[in-house]
């Protein structure tokens, strides 16, 4: 966790601008992608190892695992302060961790349901929507249309023949995640480091307890169990939590909502490097539109950036 050490900044997003030379500014303006690209990665091997796990604990059963042990490790780790924080702290923390814990239960109740691709493939929709509505330059919004167009394509052009119960799920999570990009954000600039998420993970893991018991009971005591939910904890939740929490410090959130459409391409990548799956022509202009999108609005909010200190 040697990025926390960029979290010491003021509660102003242009800070780290304000405060960097003209060198620090373009190792500023690439550092958020390279912690928002890590944390989609760790996430999509996490989700690999949830669903070998959903036999064992069902889909509450693995979330409140994931969120249980993620707190665990956090806290530990951060030691965050319960004193000195505002009523409106707090509040916007709890809203956090709500947000995450339905994020997550809706989540894995979708690909409980439907396959993860289409799954991760309606979710994405959600920061899509979310960089639409932020957005105030009519470039952002091209992006977000292409990046549209490449989450359609690579969810095989329709979703007609998928469980609409999970279909809803889906969509769900997909508006929980754009919830958790603003309170992620609102979150990092009211707490220092990574105590605000530390803190936000334990209120979702409480929540979540009692629904985990309920469906899964023993099975989360089983040690083979609790191992691999470990593993679900930090991959799915510590890893990319804490570097998106670091990221959205330095990246707007209509930035960070359009390259959220990288995480079905990442997907679709990494079947094919690790579980052999081919990619058919069409799913792979599908990720070439995603990236597209997601490198022009990433050098759209870079011009931004190096516009700010002249005016």
């Amino acid at each position: 966790m040697s990025t926390s050490s960029t979290t010491s900044t003021p509660t102003t997003v242009s800070a780290p601008v304000a405060s960097a030379g003209t060198g620090g500014r373009r190792g500023g303006s690439l550092g958020p992608v390279g912690l928002v690209l890590a944390g989609g990665i760790s996430v999509q091997f996490g989700g690999a190892l949830a669903v070998t796990l959903m036999p064992r604990a069902g889909a509450l059963g693995v979330v409140t695992l994931r969120l249980l042990v993620a707190a665990i490790v956090l806290l530990i780790v951060c030691r965050p302060r319960l004193k000195g924080h505002t009523r409106a702290d707090w509040g916007t923390v709890v809203v956090f961790g709500i947000t995450m814990g339905a994020m997550n239960g809706l989540f894995y109740e979708s690909v409980d349901r439907i396959p993860l691709g289409a799954a991760v493939t309606l979710e994405v929709l959600g920061p899509l929507a979310l960089s639409v509505i932020a957005s105030r330059r009519l470039v952002n919004l091209v992006w977000a249309g292409l990046a549209l167009a490449g989450v359609f394509l690579l969810g095989g052009g329709g979703f007609s023949d998928l469980d609409p119960v999970g279909v809803a799920f889906a969509l769900g999570a997909g508006a929980m995640w754009a919830a958790y990009i603003v309170f992620s954000a609102r979150t990092g600039r009211r707490f220092p480091q990574a105590d605000g998420l530390a803190l936000a993970m334990a209120v979702a893991a409480l929540l979540f307890l009692p629904l985990g018991i309920a469906e899964s009971g023993a099975k989360l005591t089983d040690p083979v169990t609790i191992g691999l939910g470990a593993g679900v904890a930090i991959l799915s939740s510590v890893l990319p939590y804490t570097l998106e929490l670091l990221a959205l410090r330095r990246l707007p959130a209509s930035t960070f909502a359009v390259m959220m459409s990288l995480e079905p391409a990442i997907a679709a990548t990494a079947g094919f490097l690790i579980l052999d799956q081919t990619l058919t022509t069409t799913q792979s202009a599908a990720i070439a539109l995603v990236i597209g999108a997601s490198m022009g609005a990433v050098r759209t909010q870079v011009g931004r950036r190096k516009a700010v200190p002249e005016i």
